[in-house]
């Protein structure tokens, strides 16, 4: 069965995917989405530019969009006919006073941005908001400030009263790295280990300085012991407090749906040599795609979006088996208790074989391949996620699946559904 409850995320995807595909037609893009026409044309209304793309490629309005602005405009008209001349000027001088100031706080507030943006390109982004605000704290209210760079006044003020530790804490990494860098200019071999040694070596017990913090003042200061190069690894597991087992056995079948899930991570190339990343969590079942989520990174939030839209599609997992390879986002803490949490089983295939996760790694190609075709990358990101999310839904309600008998997964979901009760 189809969704019955969609994310603002995804609505606005669709309304964007309808203003965006030259010459679609709201029949169209509502078959490929699997939802009703009336729900994307309320979609439309409420999120939509009013704007779309025609067959030709030029921008054209929508008919919704028409129709609405008449009706606003006829009421508008019956609205001030009965108006006379003394309050219509009255109106219109209220009108002009309110757009005069609205166009003023405008104005400041573009200043206001101007400015900021030349602090968002450095370093820790928070910390410079902050300092930001510091800087035009006489200019501008602390108020107005943190509301248009988005930060909690409450948080600006406590950075601000943390500032002469910070200071003195800055002056004793300064010293602390001069004394760094005299010992690394006597053996360019030595690391953060050794040298926490050689600063502690007939250091009393007030004196001494621990080897983390060694260690970041090193790499602050671009300060490195040799090290011999060695072969870069993608995939670097975090130690888990259990080994998973395998439970698939490269078995990628199930009875039923909501029973057996894999998933993996995928890059999408960027003209610009930049990726995006697709995690995906597809049932063994029918081959749905059951949770997604596309970012510009691979922390391990990008699993746990994907495995979280999964359980919001299906209602629960609870009971089900969620397969993976062992990378370290699938490795991770935070992975294995969100699993807990939802009564998620994991299994991994072994270290280093494709093959005891080819499921996935063909779900994988068949993105590429099909979206890409004859192309190397995509243009840009936007372009990126509006086609990749056109394909992956579009899979799930109209995409024919060899293993689903030439039917698109949800419809093969349907098929078992009434076919199993006569079988039993």
């Amino acid at each position: 069965m189809a969704r019955k409850n969609y994310s603002e995320e995804f609505r606005r995807q669709a309304v964007d995917l309808y203003e965006s595909t030259p010459g679609a037609t709201v029949r169209g893009i509502a078959e490929d989405l699997g939802i009703e026409r009336g729900t994307l044309r309320h979609w439309l209304e409420r999120y939509g530019t009013g704007k779309k793309t025609a067959a030709n490629g030029t921008l054209t309005r929508t008919p919704l969009t028409t129709r609405r602005s008449s009706s606003t405009v006829s009421a508008g008209i019956d609205s001030t006919v009965s108006e006379t001349p003394e309050k219509q000027a009255a109106r219109l001088q209220a009108r002009v006073a309110q757009l005069e100031a609205e166009n003023a706080k405008l104005t400041t507030e573009r200043e206001i941005l101007r400015s900021a943006a030349k602090y968002f390109g450095r370093g820790d982004e928070l910390v410079n908001r902050f300092q930001f605000v510091a800087d035009h704290q006489h200019a501008y209210e602390v108020k107005r400030l943190c509301e248009l760079i988005e930060v909690e006044r409450s948080s600006f003020y406590a950075w601000q009263a943390a500032a002469p530790a910070r200071q003195a804490r800055a002056a004793a990494d300064a010293q602390l790295a001069e004394r760094i860098r005299t010992i690394h200019e006597e053996d360019s071999t030595m690391g953060a280990p050794r040298i926490t040694a050689e600063l502690n070596d007939g250091a009393g017990q007030a004196e001494r300085v621990n080897h983390k913090r060694v260690a970041r003042v090193m790499r602050a200061e671009q300060i490195r012991g040799y090290r011999r190069r060695r072969r870069v690894r993608t995939t670097i597991p975090e130690p888990a407090d259990q080994k998973v087992p395998d439970l698939l056995r490269r078995d990628f079948t199930a009875p039923a749906p909501n029973q057996r899930y894999v998933g993996d991570i995928t890059y999408l190339p960027i003209a610009d040599g930049t990726n995006l990343y697709l995690a995906t969590v597809i049932d063994c079942h029918s081959r749905r795609l059951v949770g997604w989520q596309v970012a510009d990174h691979m922390r391990t939030e990008l699993v746990l979006d994907a495995l979280q839209a999964a359980a919001a599609t299906r209602g629960s997992l609870a009971g089900a088996i969620f397969h993976s390879d062992h990378g370290s986002v699938y490795t991770s803490k935070d992975f294995a208790k969100l699993c807990a949490e939802l009564g998620v089983t994991q299994s991994m295939g072994a270290v280093g074989t494709s093959a005891d996760n080819s499921l996935a790694e063909a779900f994988n190609a068949t993105v590429k391949r099909e979206v890409l075709q004859d192309e190397a990358c995509w243009p840009d990101e936007l372009t990126c996620r509006r086609q990749v999310f056109r394909w992956l839904t579009r899979y799930n309600t109209r995409r024919r699946h060899s293993w689903c008998g030439y039917r698109s997964p949800i419809a093969y979901e349907a098929f078992t559904a009434a076919t199993l009760p006569s079988a039993a």
